[in-house]
Protein backbone atom coordinates (compact mmCIF):
# COMPACT_ATOMS: atom_id res chain seq x y z
CA UNK A 1 0.00 0.00 0.00
CA UNK A 2 1.36 3.38 -0.98
CA UNK A 3 2.09 6.11 1.54
CA UNK A 4 -0.70 8.30 0.14
CA UNK A 5 -3.30 5.51 0.67
CA UNK A 6 -2.13 5.01 4.28
CA UNK A 7 -2.48 8.73 5.02
CA UNK A 8 -5.92 8.86 3.31
CA UNK A 9 -7.13 5.83 5.27
CA UNK A 10 -5.96 7.26 8.59
CA UNK A 11 -7.60 10.60 7.79
CA UNK A 12 -10.91 8.85 6.87
CA UNK A 13 -10.90 6.78 10.05
CA UNK A 14 -10.24 9.88 12.12
CA UNK A 15 -13.20 11.74 10.57
CA UNK A 16 -15.43 8.71 11.05
CA UNK A 17 -14.56 8.63 14.74
CA UNK A 18 -15.41 12.33 15.06
CA UNK A 19 -18.80 11.84 13.33
CA UNK A 20 -19.55 8.79 15.45
CA UNK A 21 -18.70 10.82 18.57
CA UNK A 22 -21.07 13.65 17.54
CA UNK A 23 -23.89 11.16 16.93
CA UNK A 24 -23.74 9.80 20.46
CA UNK A 25 -25.93 10.95 23.34
CA UNK A 26 -25.18 14.45 24.63
CA UNK A 27 -25.50 13.35 28.24
CA UNK A 28 -22.39 14.09 30.29
CA UNK A 29 -19.97 11.17 30.63
CA UNK A 30 -19.91 9.27 33.88
CA UNK A 31 -17.09 10.27 36.23
CA UNK A 32 -14.13 7.92 36.33
CA UNK A 33 -14.02 5.55 39.27
CA UNK A 34 -12.07 6.72 42.30
CA UNK A 35 -8.57 5.27 42.45
CA UNK A 36 -7.90 2.77 45.20
CA UNK A 37 -6.28 4.13 48.34
CA UNK A 38 -3.11 2.14 47.63
CA UNK A 39 -2.40 4.16 44.42
CA UNK A 40 -2.69 7.67 45.93
CA UNK A 41 0.60 9.61 45.77
CA UNK A 42 -0.02 11.05 49.22
CA UNK A 43 0.97 7.67 50.66
CA UNK A 44 4.53 6.27 50.61
CA UNK A 45 5.09 3.80 47.79
CA UNK A 46 5.75 0.30 49.08
CA UNK A 47 9.28 -1.00 48.78
CA UNK A 48 10.92 2.46 48.49
CA UNK A 49 12.97 4.14 51.28
CA UNK A 50 11.51 7.27 52.89
CA UNK A 51 13.07 10.46 51.53
CA UNK A 52 15.30 12.55 53.81
CA UNK A 53 16.07 16.23 53.32
CA UNK A 54 19.26 17.99 54.35
CA UNK A 55 17.37 21.27 54.84
CA UNK A 56 14.92 19.80 57.31
CA UNK A 57 15.14 19.63 61.07
CA UNK A 58 17.77 17.55 62.77
CA UNK A 59 21.53 17.15 62.71
CA UNK A 60 21.79 17.63 58.93
CA UNK A 61 20.42 21.17 59.17
CA UNK A 62 22.85 22.33 61.87
CA UNK A 63 25.86 24.53 61.20
CA UNK A 64 28.91 22.63 62.38
CA UNK A 65 31.90 24.59 63.71
CA UNK A 66 35.39 23.24 64.42
CA UNK A 67 38.22 25.32 65.91
CA UNK A 68 41.65 24.23 64.69
CA UNK A 69 44.80 24.27 66.82
CA UNK A 70 46.04 27.52 65.30
CA UNK A 71 42.71 29.33 65.91
CA UNK A 72 41.08 29.08 62.47
CA UNK A 73 37.35 28.31 62.73
CA UNK A 74 35.88 25.95 60.15
CA UNK A 75 32.10 26.16 59.64
CA UNK A 76 29.89 24.23 57.26
CA UNK A 77 26.26 23.59 56.47
CA UNK A 78 24.84 20.87 54.26
CA UNK A 79 22.72 21.82 51.28
CA UNK A 80 21.31 19.71 48.48
CA UNK A 81 22.91 20.11 45.06
CA UNK A 82 25.94 19.38 42.97
CA UNK A 83 27.64 22.72 43.62
CA UNK A 84 29.02 24.23 46.80
CA UNK A 85 30.21 27.64 47.94
CA UNK A 86 33.37 27.85 50.05
CA UNK A 87 35.42 30.79 51.17
CA UNK A 88 37.25 32.68 53.88
CA UNK A 89 35.93 35.52 56.06
CA UNK A 90 38.55 37.65 57.82
CA UNK A 91 38.16 40.25 60.56
CA UNK A 92 39.94 42.87 58.48
CA UNK A 93 39.12 45.96 56.46
CA UNK A 94 39.56 49.70 56.17
CA UNK A 95 38.57 50.36 59.79
CA UNK A 96 41.94 48.91 60.86
CA UNK A 97 44.09 51.14 58.64
CA UNK A 98 44.83 53.80 61.23
CA UNK A 99 48.53 52.85 61.25
CA UNK A 100 48.66 52.42 57.46
CA UNK A 101 48.09 54.70 54.46
CA UNK A 102 44.41 54.69 53.49
CA UNK A 103 43.70 52.37 50.60
CA UNK A 104 45.44 49.15 51.70
CA UNK A 105 42.16 47.21 51.74
CA UNK A 106 41.23 48.62 48.34
CA UNK A 107 44.58 47.41 46.97
CA UNK A 108 44.16 43.94 48.47
CA UNK A 109 40.67 43.59 47.02
CA UNK A 110 41.94 44.36 43.51
CA UNK A 111 45.00 42.10 43.89
CA UNK A 112 42.99 39.08 45.04
CA UNK A 113 43.20 35.86 43.00
CA UNK A 114 46.40 36.94 41.28
CA UNK A 115 49.76 35.14 41.33
CA UNK A 116 50.71 33.20 44.46
CA UNK A 117 53.53 30.94 45.61
CA UNK A 118 52.07 27.94 43.73
CA UNK A 119 50.18 29.68 40.92
CA UNK A 120 52.04 31.79 38.39
CA UNK A 121 49.13 33.98 37.31
CA UNK A 122 45.45 34.77 37.65
CA UNK A 123 44.78 32.85 34.43
CA UNK A 124 46.20 29.67 35.95
CA UNK A 125 43.89 30.01 38.97
CA UNK A 126 40.82 30.65 36.84
CA UNK A 127 41.63 27.73 34.51
CA UNK A 128 41.86 25.38 37.48
CA UNK A 129 38.52 26.60 38.83
CA UNK A 130 36.92 26.25 35.40
CA UNK A 131 37.63 22.50 35.47
CA UNK A 132 34.97 22.31 38.17
CA UNK A 133 32.69 25.00 36.73
CA UNK A 134 33.92 27.44 39.37
CA UNK A 135 33.78 31.20 39.77
CA UNK A 136 35.53 33.31 42.42
CA UNK A 137 35.33 36.76 43.95
CA UNK A 138 36.78 38.95 46.70
CA UNK A 139 34.96 41.74 48.51
CA UNK A 140 36.19 44.03 51.24
CA UNK A 141 33.95 46.01 53.56
CA UNK A 142 34.87 48.30 56.41
CA UNK A 143 35.22 45.41 58.83
CA UNK A 144 35.33 42.15 56.84
CA UNK A 145 37.24 40.56 53.96
CA UNK A 146 35.47 37.81 52.01
CA UNK A 147 37.25 35.47 49.57
CA UNK A 148 34.82 32.94 48.04
CA UNK A 149 34.33 30.49 45.19
CA UNK A 150 31.35 28.47 43.94
CA UNK A 151 32.40 25.16 42.38
CA UNK A 152 31.35 21.58 41.79
CA UNK A 153 31.58 19.72 45.11
CA UNK A 154 34.16 17.34 43.61
CA UNK A 155 36.57 20.27 43.36
CA UNK A 156 36.53 21.08 47.08
CA UNK A 157 40.19 20.29 47.83
CA UNK A 158 41.66 22.14 44.79
CA UNK A 159 39.47 25.13 45.62
CA UNK A 160 40.62 25.26 49.25
CA UNK A 161 44.18 24.97 47.91
CA UNK A 162 43.58 28.06 45.77
CA UNK A 163 41.93 29.97 48.63
CA UNK A 164 44.80 29.14 50.98
CA UNK A 165 47.35 30.42 48.48
CA UNK A 166 45.34 33.56 47.63
CA UNK A 167 44.83 34.51 51.29
CA UNK A 168 48.18 33.48 52.78
CA UNK A 169 50.69 33.37 49.92
CA UNK A 170 50.09 36.19 47.39
CA UNK A 171 53.08 37.43 45.36
CA UNK A 172 52.12 41.03 44.41
CA UNK A 173 54.34 41.16 41.32
CA UNK A 174 55.30 44.60 39.90
CA UNK A 175 53.04 44.03 36.91
CA UNK A 176 50.09 43.22 39.18
CA UNK A 177 50.75 46.26 41.35
CA UNK A 178 50.80 48.48 38.26
CA UNK A 179 47.55 46.99 36.96
CA UNK A 180 45.95 47.43 40.39
CA UNK A 181 46.86 51.11 40.46
CA UNK A 182 45.46 51.62 36.97
CA UNK A 183 42.21 49.92 38.01
CA UNK A 184 41.84 52.11 41.10
CA UNK A 185 42.52 55.27 39.08
CA UNK A 186 39.84 54.23 36.61
CA UNK A 187 37.37 53.57 39.43
CA UNK A 188 37.99 56.99 40.98
CA UNK A 189 37.56 58.70 37.60
CA UNK A 190 34.39 56.72 36.91
CA UNK A 191 32.89 57.61 40.31
CA UNK A 192 33.56 61.29 39.81
CA UNK A 193 31.74 61.28 36.45
CA UNK A 194 28.71 59.15 37.36
CA UNK A 195 25.34 60.80 38.06
CA UNK A 196 24.87 58.35 40.94
CA UNK A 197 27.00 59.67 43.81
CA UNK A 198 25.99 56.98 46.33
CA UNK A 199 29.47 55.37 46.78
CA UNK A 200 31.03 58.74 47.58
CA UNK A 201 28.12 59.70 49.84
CA UNK A 202 28.54 56.49 51.84
CA UNK A 203 32.22 57.37 52.27
CA UNK A 204 31.38 60.91 53.33
CA UNK A 205 28.69 59.98 55.87
CA UNK A 206 31.03 57.51 57.57
CA UNK A 207 33.79 60.11 57.62
CA UNK A 208 31.36 62.57 59.21
CA UNK A 209 30.00 60.09 61.77
CA UNK A 210 33.38 58.71 62.89
CA UNK A 211 35.90 61.50 62.49
CA UNK A 212 39.37 60.09 61.81
CA UNK A 213 38.77 56.79 63.59
CA UNK A 214 37.87 53.18 62.73
CA UNK A 215 34.68 53.21 60.64
CA UNK A 216 35.38 56.76 59.47
CA UNK A 217 38.61 55.81 57.71
CA UNK A 218 38.40 55.80 53.92
CA UNK A 219 37.44 52.52 52.25
CA UNK A 220 38.19 53.88 48.77
CA UNK A 221 41.86 54.59 48.17
CA UNK A 222 42.48 58.37 47.97
CA UNK A 223 44.06 59.48 44.72
CA UNK A 224 47.11 60.87 46.51
CA UNK A 225 47.90 57.41 47.96
CA UNK A 226 47.95 55.61 44.61
CA UNK A 227 51.53 54.56 43.99
CA UNK A 228 52.66 55.12 47.58
CA UNK A 229 51.44 51.73 48.86
CA UNK A 230 54.19 49.14 48.36
CA UNK A 231 54.40 45.35 48.55
CA UNK A 232 56.08 45.74 51.96
CA UNK A 233 53.12 47.78 53.20
CA UNK A 234 50.66 45.14 52.03
CA UNK A 235 52.62 42.27 53.63
CA UNK A 236 52.88 44.22 56.90
CA UNK A 237 49.10 44.70 56.93
CA UNK A 238 48.47 41.04 56.12
CA UNK A 239 50.80 39.91 58.91
CA UNK A 240 48.92 42.09 61.39
CA UNK A 241 45.30 41.28 60.47
CA UNK A 242 45.15 38.10 58.38
CA UNK A 243 45.97 35.96 61.37
CA UNK A 244 44.44 32.50 61.93
CA UNK A 245 42.39 33.56 64.96
CA UNK A 246 40.74 36.27 62.82
CA UNK A 247 39.70 33.82 60.06
CA UNK A 248 36.71 31.62 59.36
CA UNK A 249 36.79 29.04 56.55
CA UNK A 250 33.15 28.34 55.68
CA UNK A 251 31.40 26.07 53.22
CA UNK A 252 27.81 25.44 52.17
CA UNK A 253 26.94 22.17 50.45
CA UNK A 254 30.12 20.41 51.61
CA UNK A 255 31.02 17.55 53.94
CA UNK A 256 32.30 19.06 57.19
CA UNK A 257 35.07 16.52 57.79
CA UNK A 258 36.41 16.96 54.25
CA UNK A 259 36.37 20.75 54.68
CA UNK A 260 38.29 20.50 57.97
CA UNK A 261 40.84 18.14 56.40
CA UNK A 262 41.39 20.46 53.40
CA UNK A 263 41.70 23.51 55.68
CA UNK A 264 44.36 21.85 57.81
CA UNK A 265 46.24 20.82 54.69
CA UNK A 266 46.23 24.22 52.95
CA UNK A 267 45.83 26.78 55.77
CA UNK A 268 47.73 25.19 58.67
CA UNK A 269 50.42 22.93 57.26
CA UNK A 270 51.60 25.52 54.72
CA UNK A 271 53.00 28.74 56.28
CA UNK A 272 52.00 32.23 55.07
CA UNK A 273 54.43 33.98 52.77
CA UNK A 274 55.13 36.80 55.25
CA UNK A 275 56.36 34.37 57.93
CA UNK A 276 59.60 33.85 56.00
CA UNK A 277 60.20 37.47 55.06
CA UNK A 278 61.55 40.46 56.95
CA UNK A 279 58.14 41.76 58.03
CA UNK A 280 58.07 44.05 61.12
CA UNK A 281 55.79 43.14 64.01
CA UNK A 282 52.67 45.31 64.09
CA UNK A 283 50.28 45.47 67.03
CA UNK A 284 46.75 44.52 65.98
CA UNK A 285 44.40 47.49 66.25
CA UNK A 286 41.57 46.78 68.70
CA UNK A 287 40.06 50.27 68.80
CA UNK A 288 36.33 50.60 69.44
CA UNK A 289 34.42 52.84 67.03
CA UNK A 290 33.86 56.31 68.46
CA UNK A 291 30.80 58.07 67.04
CA UNK A 292 31.47 61.81 66.76
CA UNK A 293 28.99 63.25 64.28
CA UNK A 294 29.88 66.20 62.10
CA UNK A 295 29.80 67.58 58.58
CA UNK A 296 31.50 66.44 55.35
CA UNK A 297 30.75 68.28 52.13
CA UNK A 298 32.11 68.21 48.59
CA UNK A 299 31.28 71.22 46.43
CA UNK A 300 31.04 69.81 42.92
CA UNK A 301 29.56 70.78 39.56
CA UNK A 302 27.26 67.93 38.51
CA UNK A 303 25.53 69.74 35.67
CA UNK A 304 27.40 67.86 32.93
CA UNK A 305 27.83 64.37 34.38
CA UNK A 306 25.07 62.85 32.23
CA UNK A 307 25.40 64.06 28.62
CA UNK A 308 23.29 62.62 25.84
CA UNK A 309 19.83 62.85 24.31
CA UNK A 310 18.13 62.15 27.70
CA UNK A 311 20.44 63.63 30.34
CA UNK A 312 19.67 63.40 34.04
CA UNK A 313 18.91 66.69 35.75
CA UNK A 314 21.55 68.39 37.85
CA UNK A 315 21.15 67.17 41.41
CA UNK A 316 22.33 68.04 44.86
CA UNK A 317 22.83 65.04 47.16
CA UNK A 318 22.39 65.02 50.94
CA UNK A 319 22.70 62.37 53.66
CA UNK A 320 21.59 62.95 57.25
CA UNK A 321 22.60 60.26 59.73
CA UNK A 322 22.26 59.56 63.44
CA UNK A 323 23.94 57.00 65.66
CA UNK A 324 22.27 53.58 65.73
CA UNK A 325 23.62 50.30 67.17
CA UNK A 326 25.88 47.41 66.18
CA UNK A 327 24.57 44.09 64.92
CA UNK A 328 25.14 42.42 68.31
CA UNK A 329 23.02 44.98 70.19
CA UNK A 330 19.53 44.05 71.40
CA UNK A 331 18.04 46.94 69.40
CA UNK A 332 19.53 45.80 66.09
CA UNK A 333 16.32 44.04 64.98
CA UNK A 334 14.10 47.06 65.82
CA UNK A 335 16.44 49.19 63.69
CA UNK A 336 16.04 46.70 60.82
CA UNK A 337 12.25 46.97 61.14
CA UNK A 338 12.53 50.77 61.19
CA UNK A 339 14.68 50.65 58.06
CA UNK A 340 11.97 48.63 56.25
CA UNK A 341 9.25 50.96 57.49
CA UNK A 342 11.08 54.02 56.17
CA UNK A 343 12.07 52.29 52.90
CA UNK A 344 12.22 54.65 49.96
CA UNK A 345 13.82 54.67 46.55
CA UNK A 346 13.76 56.74 43.37
CA UNK A 347 11.02 59.05 42.16
CA UNK A 348 10.32 56.68 39.23
CA UNK A 349 9.44 53.05 39.78
CA UNK A 350 8.04 50.57 37.27
CA UNK A 351 6.82 48.29 40.05
CA UNK A 352 3.90 48.23 42.44
CA UNK A 353 3.47 47.84 46.19
CA UNK A 354 5.73 44.80 46.25
CA UNK A 355 8.73 47.08 45.63
CA UNK A 356 8.11 48.96 48.88
CA UNK A 357 6.06 51.85 47.54
CA UNK A 358 3.95 51.82 50.68
CA UNK A 359 6.94 52.78 52.84
CA UNK A 360 7.09 56.16 54.56
CA UNK A 361 9.62 57.75 52.25
CA UNK A 362 7.30 57.01 49.32
CA UNK A 363 3.94 57.93 50.84
CA UNK A 364 5.09 60.90 52.94
CA UNK A 365 7.97 62.25 50.83
CA UNK A 366 8.30 61.20 47.18
CA UNK A 367 4.53 61.20 46.54
CA UNK A 368 4.12 64.67 48.08
CA UNK A 369 7.12 66.59 46.78
CA UNK A 370 7.49 66.30 43.03
CA UNK A 371 10.85 68.05 43.05
CA UNK A 372 12.55 65.28 45.06
CA UNK A 373 14.44 62.82 42.87
CA UNK A 374 15.13 60.12 45.47
CA UNK A 375 14.95 59.36 49.20
CA UNK A 376 16.16 56.10 50.73
CA UNK A 377 16.81 54.94 54.31
CA UNK A 378 19.95 52.93 55.17
CA UNK A 379 21.04 51.22 58.38
CA UNK A 380 24.81 50.62 58.41
CA UNK A 381 25.50 48.22 61.28
CA UNK A 382 28.90 46.95 62.43
CA UNK A 383 30.15 44.92 65.36
CA UNK A 384 30.42 47.82 67.81
CA UNK A 385 28.43 50.70 66.32
CA UNK A 386 26.13 51.77 63.51
CA UNK A 387 24.58 54.70 61.71
CA UNK A 388 20.98 55.12 60.52
CA UNK A 389 20.67 57.60 57.68
CA UNK A 390 18.46 58.90 54.89
CA UNK A 391 20.05 59.63 51.50
CA UNK A 392 18.13 62.04 49.26
CA UNK A 393 18.63 64.13 46.15
CA UNK A 394 16.91 67.04 44.43
CA UNK A 395 17.73 70.09 42.34
CA UNK A 396 20.38 72.21 44.11
CA UNK A 397 17.90 75.08 44.44
CA UNK A 398 15.63 72.89 46.63
CA UNK A 399 18.25 71.77 49.16
CA UNK A 400 16.80 73.94 51.94
CA UNK A 401 13.33 72.45 51.50
CA UNK A 402 14.67 68.89 51.17
CA UNK A 403 16.65 69.22 54.40
CA UNK A 404 13.48 70.36 56.14
CA UNK A 405 11.59 67.32 54.84
CA UNK A 406 14.28 64.91 56.09
CA UNK A 407 14.50 66.41 59.59
CA UNK A 408 10.71 66.14 59.94
CA UNK A 409 10.80 62.47 58.96
CA UNK A 410 13.47 61.73 61.56
CA UNK A 411 11.43 63.44 64.28
CA UNK A 412 8.24 61.68 63.09
CA UNK A 413 9.77 58.31 64.05
CA UNK A 414 9.05 59.23 67.69
CA UNK A 415 5.38 59.95 66.88
CA UNK A 416 2.41 57.89 65.74
CA UNK A 417 3.08 54.62 63.93
CA UNK A 418 0.04 52.76 62.63
CA UNK A 419 -0.50 49.04 63.20
CA UNK A 420 -0.75 48.57 59.44
CA UNK A 421 2.64 50.07 58.56
CA UNK A 422 4.35 48.28 61.45
CA UNK A 423 2.89 44.93 60.40
CA UNK A 424 3.82 45.56 56.76
CA UNK A 425 7.42 46.45 57.67
CA UNK A 426 7.82 43.33 59.81
CA UNK A 427 6.32 41.09 57.11
CA UNK A 428 8.52 42.63 54.43
CA UNK A 429 11.64 42.18 56.57
CA UNK A 430 10.86 38.50 57.20
CA UNK A 431 10.13 37.99 53.51
CA UNK A 432 13.42 39.60 52.47
CA UNK A 433 15.35 37.53 55.03
CA UNK A 434 13.91 34.21 53.89
CA UNK A 435 14.10 34.92 50.16
CA UNK A 436 17.74 35.97 50.40
CA UNK A 437 18.58 32.76 52.23
CA UNK A 438 17.37 30.72 49.27
CA UNK A 439 20.68 31.58 47.61
CA UNK A 440 23.67 29.39 48.46
CA UNK A 441 26.26 32.24 48.31
CA UNK A 442 24.10 34.31 50.68
CA UNK A 443 23.90 31.39 53.11
CA UNK A 444 27.71 31.14 52.93
CA UNK A 445 28.16 34.83 53.73
CA UNK A 446 25.60 34.70 56.55
CA UNK A 447 27.28 31.62 58.05
CA UNK A 448 30.81 33.05 57.72
CA UNK A 449 29.92 36.46 59.18
CA UNK A 450 27.97 35.06 62.14
CA UNK A 451 30.67 32.55 63.06
CA UNK A 452 33.31 35.29 62.69
CA UNK A 453 31.49 37.63 65.08
CA UNK A 454 29.86 35.17 67.54
CA UNK A 455 31.45 31.77 67.04
CA UNK A 456 28.18 30.15 65.93
CA UNK A 457 25.30 30.71 63.51
CA UNK A 458 21.76 31.56 64.52
CA UNK A 459 18.96 30.19 62.39
CA UNK A 460 16.39 32.35 60.54
CA UNK A 461 13.71 31.21 63.02
CA UNK A 462 15.59 33.05 65.78
CA UNK A 463 15.52 36.35 63.89
CA UNK A 464 11.89 35.89 62.81
CA UNK A 465 10.94 35.48 66.46
CA UNK A 466 12.76 38.72 67.33
CA UNK A 467 11.06 40.54 64.43
CA UNK A 468 7.63 39.43 65.69
CA UNK A 469 8.43 40.86 69.13
CA UNK A 470 9.15 44.40 67.85
CA UNK A 471 6.50 46.89 68.96
CA UNK A 472 5.56 50.47 68.18
CA UNK A 473 7.10 51.53 71.50
CA UNK A 474 10.42 49.99 70.45
CA UNK A 475 10.54 52.12 67.30
CA UNK A 476 9.58 55.26 69.21
CA UNK A 477 12.28 54.52 71.79
CA UNK A 478 15.12 53.95 69.30
CA UNK A 479 13.95 57.08 67.45
CA UNK A 480 14.35 59.15 70.63
CA UNK A 481 17.75 57.57 71.29
CA UNK A 482 18.89 58.49 67.78
CA UNK A 483 17.78 62.10 68.16
CA UNK A 484 19.87 62.37 71.33
CA UNK A 485 23.04 61.77 69.29
CA UNK A 486 24.87 64.40 67.29
CA UNK A 487 23.92 64.57 63.62
CA UNK A 488 26.23 63.38 60.86
CA UNK A 489 25.70 65.21 57.56
CA UNK A 490 27.28 64.65 54.14
CA UNK A 491 26.52 66.50 50.92
CA UNK A 492 27.82 66.56 47.34
CA UNK A 493 26.96 68.97 44.53
CA UNK A 494 26.19 72.69 44.25
CA UNK A 495 25.59 73.42 47.92
CA UNK A 496 24.81 77.14 48.11
CA UNK A 497 21.29 76.39 49.37
CA UNK A 498 22.37 73.78 51.94
CA UNK A 499 21.40 74.89 55.47
CA UNK A 500 24.09 75.33 58.10
CA UNK A 501 25.01 72.29 60.16
CA UNK A 502 23.83 74.05 63.32
CA UNK A 503 20.41 74.64 61.73
CA UNK A 504 20.09 70.93 60.92
CA UNK A 505 20.91 70.08 64.54
CA UNK A 506 18.26 72.53 65.76
CA UNK A 507 15.70 71.02 63.37
CA UNK A 508 16.36 67.52 64.71
CA UNK A 509 15.82 68.76 68.26
CA UNK A 510 12.58 70.60 67.44
CA UNK A 511 9.39 68.71 68.31
CA UNK A 512 8.10 69.27 64.75
CA UNK A 513 11.47 68.91 63.05
CA UNK A 514 11.35 72.52 61.82
CA UNK A 515 14.52 74.31 60.76
CA UNK A 516 15.05 77.80 62.21
CA UNK A 517 13.67 80.62 60.08
CA UNK A 518 16.18 82.74 58.16
CA UNK A 519 14.03 85.86 58.14
CA UNK A 520 15.71 88.85 59.75
CA UNK A 521 14.09 91.99 61.11
CA UNK A 522 15.13 95.24 59.41
CA UNK A 523 14.06 98.83 59.86
CA UNK A 524 14.36 99.32 56.09
CA UNK A 525 11.47 96.92 55.27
Amino acid sequence: MSLQRVVRKLFTNSNAQKVSHRCRSTAPPAPPPAPPVESCLSQPLPGLPVASYVTGKGEAAETRVTVLDNGIRVASEKRFGQFCTVGVAIDSGSRYEVAFPSGVSHYLEKLAFNSTTNYASKDEILQKLEKYGGICDCQSTRDTFLYAASVDSRGLDPTIDILGDVVLRPQFSPEEMEMCEMTIRYELEDMSMRPDQEPLLVEKIHAAAYKNNTLGLAKICPEENIGSISRQTLYTYLAAFHKPERMVVAGVGVDHDLLVEATVKHFVDKPPVWSTGNIPEVVTDRSVAQYTGGLEVLEKDLSNVSPGPSPMPELGHLVIGLESVGHQHQDFIPFCVLNMMMGGGGSFSAGGPGKGMYTRLYTRVLNRYHWMYSATAYNHAYNDSGIFCILASCHPQQLQEMTQVLTREFVAITGEISDEELARAKTQLKSMLLMNLESRPVIFEDCARQVLSMGHRRKPEYFISLIDQVTRDDLNRIGRNMLDSKAAVAAIGSLKKLPAFSDIEIGLLDKDGALPSKKKFSIFR
